[in-house]
C-alpha cells in the first residue's frame, strides 16, 4: 500500500507500523480514510485505527500521547471528544506538516464500522481479516425526516441573527447547514455516502454552481441571498427521498421572515 501512497506519508506509515509493532499491548494496525477511499495526495491525512489487547485498553488509552510523540516530531496533539470521539487522537507532525489520526479500538470494536479498513500489521492476520470480513460495515447515513426536522429551524437561525446584524453567526450557519444538510444531500443524490462537503468539487456534486451561492459576504443583502439559495437548493434535494413529516408552512413563512428589511 505504501507504494501508492505520497513518499512523506508514505514513511510515516512505515515508520509507524514499525514502532507500534514492537508494543506487546498492540494486536492489530488498520488504515481507513484516503487510504481505502482513494484520492489520496499530498494533502491527504492519514487515519490510523489501532487496535489493542483487551486487558491493556486503559492503560494505552491513558499513555496514548506518549506513543503518539514515539512515531515522530509531534508539534500538537489534542482528543477527539468535539466530534463525539474522545478515543481518537488528532495529531500534527513535521516535517511537512503531516496530518496523522491515531484511533485506539479493541477488538470487540471492530464488529461494527462504518468503513472497512485495511490491514496494515497483525499479530494475526488471519483472525484480524475473519473479524473484519464479519464486521457489520454501515455509513451512518441519515433518513429524509433528519434533514427536514432540522433544516428550517437552522436556516430560521441564521436568517434571525443575519436581520439583527450578527452577520458572521449568520455566515457560520451557513456553513454549518452546508456541511450538516447540504453536502450530504448531494452526496445521497450522487449515491455516495453522505461526507458533508467532502470533495463536492471532486466528484463535481455542484456542476451548477447552486451550493456556491450559498456562501455569503459580509453583508445582509448577500447573507439573505445565500439564505435564499440555501432553501431552494434544500428543497431540489429533498425531492430525491422526501420525508415522511414536511414542516408546516415552510418554505413560505420562513421566506416571508428574510424579506424583513
Amino acid at each position: 500500500m505504501t507504494s501508492t501512497l505520497p513518499k512523506p506519508h508514505a514513511a510515516f506509515v512505515e515508520k509507524a507500523c514499525e514502532i507500534l509493532s514492537k508494543d506487546t499491548r498492540i494486536h492489530t494496525i488498520l488504515a481507513g480514510g484516503s487510504m481505502i477511499h482513494g484520492g489520496m495526495d499530498e494533502f491527504s491525512d492519514l487515519d490510523f485505527v489501532i487496535v489493542v489487547d483487551d486487558e491493556h485498553y486503559s492503560e494505552v488509552l491513558a499513555s496514548r500521547m506518549d506513543i503518539a510523540r514515539d512515531l515522530g516530531s509531534l508539534l500538537s496533539a489534542f482528543t477527539g471528544e468535539h466530534v463525539g470521539e474522545p478515543r481518537l487522537l488528532i495529531c500534527l507532525y513535521e516535517p511537512g506538516l503531516l496530518h496523522v489520526d491515531l484511533k485506539f479500538v479493541t477488538k470487540t470494536d471492530l464488529d461494527r464500522r462504518i468503513e472497512r479498513p485495511v490491514i496494515l500489521w497483525s499479530r494475526d492476520k488471519v483472525l484480524a481479516e475473519e473479524r473484519l470480513a464479519r464486521a457489520e460495515i454501515s455509513w451512518p447515513n441519515l433518513d429524509p425526516d433528519w434533514f427536514e426536522a432540522r433544516a428550517w429551524i437552522w436556516l430560521h437561525y441564521g436568517a434571525a441573527r443575519a436581520l439583527r446584524g450578527e452577520l458572521f453567526e449568520a455566515i457560520g450557519m451557513l456553513a454549518f447547514f452546508r456541511e450538516q444538510v447540504l453536502g450530504p444531500m448531494l452526496h445521497r443524490r450522487a449515491g455516495r455516502p453522505q461526507r458533508g462537503v467532502r470533495r463536492v468539487e471532486a466528484y463535481g456534486l455542484d456542476a451548477e454552481g447552486r451550493l456556491a451561492k450559498t456562501v455569503a459576504g459580509n453583508d445582509l443583502a448577500s447573507v439573505k441571498a445565500s439564505l435564499v439559495a440555501a432553501i431552494d437548493l434544500y428543497l431540489d434535494l429533498r425531492e430525491d427521498a422526501p420525508p415522511k413529516h414536511v414542516v408546516k408552512g415552510m418554505p413560505h413563512a420562513l421566506l416571508e421572515y428574510i424579506k424583513q428589511a
